[in-house]
């Protein structure tokens, strides 16, 4: 059986369930990425070889480029989608799930990797970075509608708006995870290099240079005369704009995650009424679907295989359980306290912090620039959170959204005007 032909006739039938499946389970209590996952699992639990053997610790290159590219097309999605400008004050909620929630949140996954699994320090650290940040990829159902839309609730924004920044965010503790592997006896000046680099010029260079190329962009798309970007009316404008930011920013040194989805953040903010934006989105929506869904049928085909997930056992399902039920929960909702935020909308943004694809980036990221003590047992136990985030939350987001958007409703409701 030709391998290719079979893998090329798969990859058409995915494509079509890109455009299938949102529409036909728009009402079920699941999700595509679960469908994908699904997709992947039956396909290596076939009599027939459909799918090339695929582990990640073997194609760690391979791993680490496909998801950065999905992440990256995700951000800039993520970004174009927002209407609030950004700020201190409108962003409050943001800003408290990243500085509080996501720190302590590495800092406990640390801990349990450490205290549980038995890790050195530096493996329970990557740990606990890679699997801080939420997911700006499978996280669209809990996200904000299109651009000018109106469907940005406190808590499709709060969890929109902290995907597209904790992903850069998150670095930082992978750089010095990777310090902490790497470092000997030179230590002092490793850990100098990684407090002035990878902390403070690589944040520092990645918001800089993405907003500056959003606000250039947005001159370029709106405020030029005769040969605007916007008047082209191509989508994949927003493709172009994603490969240029981050190739860039990381030529530079910086942090590419941020300088994405800064950049559409300045883009969108040059000028909120455009047609041009809601275009980019869609396209950028499209191709982020259809990179999910390859990745994802390959996630399920790994995990129902058994490849890497044979170094599962009883410590790493109580890392997991604890990870999603207790963890991001407990300091999400620490993170919301005094936010005003009403009871029931503070859980639904502290319980929906979706793991996926940023955490495998991160993972095949670091373990291709050091030597991790353990690392067959961090791949499963992060491939394992991944893999239960897409079902549990997938599950619960389509009737946990109904009833934000239900009580949404009735609010409006009780506030408008009677007619007698």
């Amino acid at each position: 059986m030709d391998i290719y032909l079979v893998t090329l006739t798969i990859l058409g039938f995915v494509v079509l369930l890109t455009a299938w499946l949102p529409m036909m389970m728009r009402r079920l209590p699941l999700s595509l990425p679960i469908a994908c996952l699904a997709i992947g699992a039956i396909l290596a639990w076939s009599p027939f070889p459909l799918l090339p053997r695929f582990n990640p610790l073997e194609n760690r290159e391979f791993t680490e480029r496909m998801t950065e590219v999905v992440v990256i097309v995700a951000l800039m999605g993520a970004g174009l989608k927002l209407d609030r400008p950004i700020g201190w004050g409108r962003w409050g909620t943001t800003w408290r799930l990243l500085g509080i929630a996501m720190p302590l949140t590495i800092a406990a996954l640390a801990f349990l990797g450490y205290w549980i699994l038995g890790l050195t320090a530096a493996s329970a650290l990557l740990l606990g970075a890679s699997l801080a940040p939420t997911d700006p990829v499978l996280a669209s159902d809990i996200q904000v509608g299109p651009p000018k839309t109106g469907e940005e609730d406190e808590v499709r924004f709060a969890l929109t708006s902290e995907a597209g920044l904790n992903d850069g965010l998150s670095f930082p503790f992978v750089h010095l995870a990777i310090t902490m592997a790497v470092g000997t006896a030179g230590g002092r000046e490793l850990y100098q290099h990684w407090a002035v680099v990878d902390v403070g010029w690589r944040l520092a260079g990645g918001v800089a240079i993405g907003w500056t190329l959003g606000k250039l962009f947005g001159f370029l798309a709106f405020k030029m005369h005769g040969s605007s970007l916007a008047k082209t009316q191509d989508g994949f404008v927003a493709l172009g704009m994603t490969f240029a930011t981050y190739g860039l920013t990381e030529l530079a040194g910086g942090y590419g995650f941020v300088s994405v989805f800064l950049a559409a953040v300045a883009f969108r903010a040059s000028e909120r009424e455009s047609v041009f934006h809601e275009q980019l989105h869609d396209f950028a929506e499209q191709i982020e679907r259809l990179l999910m869904m390859v990745l994802l049928v390959c996630l399920g085909s790994i995990a129902a295989s058994g490849q890497l997930l044979a170094h599962v056992d009883w410590r790493v399902i109580v890392v997991a359980v604890l990870a999603l039920v207790l963890v991001r929960p407990l300091f999400g909702w620490i993170s919301l306290i005094g936010s005003g935020h009403p009871h029931g909308e503070a859980i639904i943004i502290a319980v929906f912090g979706i793991r996926g694809l940023g955490s495998i980036y991160y993972l095949a990221y670091a373990t291709a620039h050091a030597e991790f003590q353990a690392a067959e047992t961090v791949w499963a136990t992060v491939l394992s959170i991944v893999v239960a985030s897409i079902v549990v939350h997938g599950i619960a987001v389509t009737p946990t959204m109904k009833w934000i958007d239900d009580r949404r409703s009735n609010q409006k409701a009780e506030v408008r005007p009677s007619i007698h």
